[in-house]
């Protein structure tokens, strides 16, 4: 293709599909950073994070500020004005943690982000460390980076705790197939096209599961060691040690089975239909001997196993049509989300 048509043809292209395809940002002069802070009841922590926070980054023409009050009742959005904010959006509820993340970064998208850096309000992670987290993706080597807290040495977090960021780090890297160092960390850089893209089907947390998701779709990701402020409140998302492993399971579990329905299904179908294989065998081996008439209940009890063997396969089968669909959804959603950029880029364009 001759390079006129082809700079012809990227006319009619989004920005962000032109992006993708090359995988390079545009230059620094058209470059914006938004830094995006989800907020529940933050009135109190926040003028402290706003302090810290960076208004120009290395690399990028405008740095934007974004607070999502997440259905605050101690007037987090006034004070987030107040202290120079430059957009803030305020849900109508309290829909979680995850839901206010997602929301943020599709109204990043919508002001035109280049790169989105998401913060914690508490003032947990080194504002200073803002423009290596971004490094990675502004030199072409990812679309995601995790800010890589030092677990061991945070001196706020009980040995139980720090097993636990290790033992969940672990599992994620198993089933996301990364090799990121501090998977809960909320500390993080993600490229526009990466962000495009992702989804989160949880109201708990997203820091799991948008790591599953990268490693599964293919999306460049990496870590890179950050620092930690002193403690300012309680984690909420820790508020119970039983609760958190309760809930971080169910979401790796669940995400693995939107992800890999059929091989999650088949494994479960081979588990249950092992034991009924064995006591078939068992069954025949008694028989052989004439003694088949005293053990009865192991081919009853084999044959309700198998049953459920096939079940599961069955149900690994259907899940794996539907995730076929979601794929499609996910697709039709990434295009809407596309076409509202494009409008508002062309609104903006024509106020000027």
């Amino acid at each position: 293709m001759s390079a006129p048509l082809r700079e012809s043809m990227e006319a009619f292209l989004p920005r962000t599909q032109v992006a993708a395809r090359t995988n390079m940002l545009p230059q620094a002069v058209h470059r914006l950073l938004v830094i995006q802070i989800p907020c529940l009841n933050e009135a109190a922590t926040l003028p402290v994070t706003l302090a810290a926070l960076p208004r120009h980054v290395e690399g990028f023409s405008r740095v934007v500020w974004l607070v999502i009050d997440d259905g605050s009742s101690d007037g987090t959005a006034e004070v987030a004005r107040a202290h120079g904010v430059d957009h803030v959006v305020r849900l109508d509820q309290n829909r979680g943690l995850a839901r206010a993340f997602i929301t943020g970064l599709e109204q990043a998208l919508l002001l035109g982000a280049d790169v989105i850096v998401n913060t914690d309000a508490d003032n947990q992670y080194n504002a200073d460390d803002i423009p290596a987290l971004v490094r990675p993706i502004l030199e072409g080597r990812a679309q995601i980076v995790i800010g890589e807290r030092p677990i061991s040495s945070i001196e706020s977090f009980s040995p139980t705790k720090k097993l636990l960021q290790r033992l969940g780090t672990r599992t994620v890297q198993l089933f996301s197939g990364t090799r990121i160092g501090d998977a809960p960390s909320g500390f993080r850089a993600i490229h526009r096209d990466a962000a495009l893209v992702l989804n989160v089907f949880t109201n708990y947390t997203y820091t799991l599961e948008t790591i599953i998701q990268a490693g599964r779709r293919g999306i460049p990701i990496v870590s890179v060691p950050v620092r930690v402020n002193g403690v300012t409140r309680p984690s909420r998302l820790i508020s119970s040690i039983p609760r958190y492993v309760y809930r971080s399971v169910l979401t790796i579990i669940r995400v693995f089975v939107i992800y890999k329905p059929m091989r999650f299904f088949l494994l479960l179908a081979v588990l249950v239909g092992t034991p009924a294989m064995f006591f078939i065998f068992r069954f025949l081996f008694f028989y052989m001997a004439g003694e088949g008439q005293g053990h009865v209940q192991s081919l009853v009890l084999s044959t309700g196993l198998l049953a459920a063997a096939a079940s599961l396969a069955m149900a690994g089968i259907v899940a794996d049509l539907l995730a076929t669909n979601r794929v499609m959804l996910e697709d039709l959603r990434r295009r809407q989300l596309l076409a509202e950029i494009r409008d508002v880029a062309r609104g903006s364009a024509g106020d000027r």
